[in-house]
């Protein structure tokens, strides 16, 4: 007797279960328990970390994310308004600037920045968190400025001619009446944005570092060098995520509100 179309789907989905629940019990038996909880879960290395993965590591992966970020949507405004403009020369250096720099990894701009800025001006020292606040600003402003565009764009034509229609110049109207609609659009994924840019901030150890200056990867990375196993690394990721799933539900809680938006791509 032949399975009607839902039948065969429900077996389908049966036999994908079965073999989950076959690779999982394979797994659960060969597996070094012992040797796992060594490797990733030893309490003894896991309190050495503590406190400075809070109040030096965490704390500056904080700092370098909302420096980066807040250089960044500026940027990207500016970049979104220089994108819509009517001005030539304006459009084609945004245009050139977005394409440019969300064509390299985020690796290549922290290495720009860190090297070639000192060889291009060598008169010039930047402090260590202006290097990588421009180093993560150049690294988002190119996706935001896309995601604002395309915010701007979104909000009703119709709002920018009842305000001309009240006496307001181009400017005025987009300053009180578009751009605010448009962030409204924008949120749930500028704050994806925010959650990318915080893990770009762990390649701040390229700009050299010190034990103060140390962020959540480098605070890892020095880490294992003390310890047997890899329990800083698991430490550190759980550090991520007391950052990331905040900001996931917040992205959540935005779209509900204001809906999906839209995006100009994603991080690198």
């Amino acid at each position: 007797m032949a399975l009607g179309r839902r039948q065969r789907r429900s077996a389908f989905r049966g036999a994908q279960y079965v073999l989950l629940l076959v690779i999982v019990v394979v797994f659960a038996f060969l597996a070094n328990w012992g040797q796992i909880g060594r490797a990733f879960f030893d309490l003894d290395v896991a309190a050495q970390q503590f406190p400075d993965v809070i109040t030096v590591a965490l704390k500056n992966t904080i700092i370098f994310t909302a420096l980066g970020f807040a250089l960044g949507l500026g940027l990207g405004l500016v970049l979104a308004l220089m994108r819509l403009s009517s001005v030539g020369p304006y459009r084609w250096f945004a245009r050139g600037y977005i394409e440019f720099f969300r064509g390299l990894p985020a690796l290549l701009i922290f290495l720009a920045v860190g090297v070639g800025v000192p060889i291009a001006f060598p008169d010039t020292h930047l402090p260590r968190n202006v290097s990588i606040m421009v180093a993560l600003g150049i690294v988002s402003s190119a996706y935001m400025a896309e995601t604002i565009r395309a915010g701007i764009q979104a909000v009703p034509r119709g709002q920018v001619e009842a305000a001309r229609s009240l006496g307001m110049s181009p400017t005025r109207a987009m300053i009180t009446i578009v751009i605010p609609q448009a962030f409204r659009i924008v949120l749930p994924p500028l704050a994806n944005e925010l959650i990318m840019l915080t893990k770009d901030s762990s390649l701040a150890f390229l700009l050299g570092t010190t034990p103060a200056q140390q962020e959540l990867a480098q605070f890892s990375r020095q880490a294992l060098l003390e310890a047997k196993g890899l329990t800083p690394i698991v430490v550190a990721g759980l550090c991520y995520l007391v950052i990331t799933i905040p900001l996931s539900i917040l992205q959540q809680r935005l779209e509900k509100k204001y809906g999906a938006g839209v995006s100009g791509g994603g991080a690198t």
